[in-house]
């Protein structure tokens, strides 16, 4: 139990990161050089590959079925369009195609998860070299102008949306080779921490090889767009964190911060459409999501509405063993007569 306590807390910093870097593109926050730009910064790309990786290590910790993936697929799909009608950047309906892509891997030995990984980016880089990346993209409001047809739906999906399948779903299946592992041994946490840090210190210096500025964009760990050394450099972030936090979780218990962190990562789903229909619902009232808040500002607005997340996590998980939507998708996807 310490294990998994220990992911979901890992889950719930991973939901925070996403909530800043949100709320920074809900509200068209102008970059600085401030510290609250450089937080954000760090965190674009980083928490999103950490929520999948998690998503895939928990695939590979509870080994379900085929049919009870793919029924959450189809759940988060429709949850994920439906919440793309109110924030484009929404990561659900991708997840779903992840869970389709790791479907297809649920029999397959660690090392084909491996190897299924370096292939989906390596298909990735194909796709690059022959699709235009900034086909439907307008960079000035970071938005998809053909979204909603399906040549631009489909292209955004798989190629060049915010987090295509097309190289992100290598993280997921990533994670479910690292679900295989020993995760309460100290040797393997110690090893997810080296690799980890080492992958991400590697990552960094393939695009210092070149002055093509658009190769260097795609040598480097951005997220957009999503070269193969961000692929390094996200799974190897998140594994430094995923380790610290499983060596470190006797001691945070100690410190009675255990709960605070852990409920609210079992509410994950519930907190994400949370974020965006209360959180971006308020700002948009309040008509902030033109880009009148400073980088401090929606920092510290993200992290006010992560601390009350918690608060909230922590008073239904009083009573309550699933958040509300996770309780739904628990409800349509399980077994006939489960």
């Amino acid at each position: 139990m310490k294990r998994l306590e220990a992911l979901d807390a890992a889950r719930f910093l991973a939901f925070c990161g996403m909530v800043l870097v949100n709320f920074r593109i809900a509200a068209q926050v102008k970059p600085t050089d401030d510290w609250a730009s450089a937080l954000v910064d760090a965190l674009e790309g980083r928490a999103a590959a950490l929520y999948v990786i998690l998503a895939g290590i928990g695939i590979g910790l509870s080994s379900p079925s085929a049919r009870i993936l793919l029924r959450r697929a189809a759940f988060l799909f429709v949850l994920g369009l439906i919440n793309m009608t109110m924030f484009e950047a929404d990561i659900l309906h991708f997840y779903a195609l992840y869970f389709v892509v790791g479907a297809a891997f649920l029999s397959s030995s660690i090392f084909g998860l491996w190897l299924g990984a370096c292939s989906v980016v390596v298909l990735a880089v194909l796709a690059g070299l022959i699709f235009d990346y900034d086909q439907g993209w307008d960079w000035l409001s970071l938005t998809h102008t053909d979204l909603w047809t399906i040549p631009g739906f489909v292209r955004n999906l798989l190629f060049n949306g915010w987090h295509p399948v097309l190289p992100w779903a290598a993280f997921l299946l990533i994670g479910m080779a690292i679900g295989r592992s020993q995760l309460q041994t100290v040797c393997v946490q110690h090893r997810l921490i080296m690799w980890g840090f080492g992958a991400a210190v590697l990552a960094l210096f393939p695009q210092k090889l070149t002055t093509d500025p658009d190769l260097a964009a795609y040598l480097g760990t951005q997220s957009i767009p999503p070269g193969p050394f961000y692929i390094l450099a996200g799974a190897g972030t998140a594994c430094v964190v995923i380790g610290l936090l499983l060596k470190l979780w006797p001691r945070i218990q100690g410190l009675g911060a255990a709960m605070a962190l852990t409920a609210p990562g079992r509410q994950s789903l519930t907190l994400y459409i949370a974020h965006i229909v209360i959180g971006m619902g308020i700002l948009e009232e309040a008509g902030l999501l033109d880009g009148s808040l400073s980088a401090p500002q929606i920092v510290g607005y993200a992290l006010g509405f992560c601390v009350l997340s918690s608060g909230f996590a922590l008073l239904w998980f009083l009573r309550f063993r699933r958040g509300p939507l996770e309780a739904l998708m628990h409800r349509v996807t399980r077994p006939s007569g489960a």
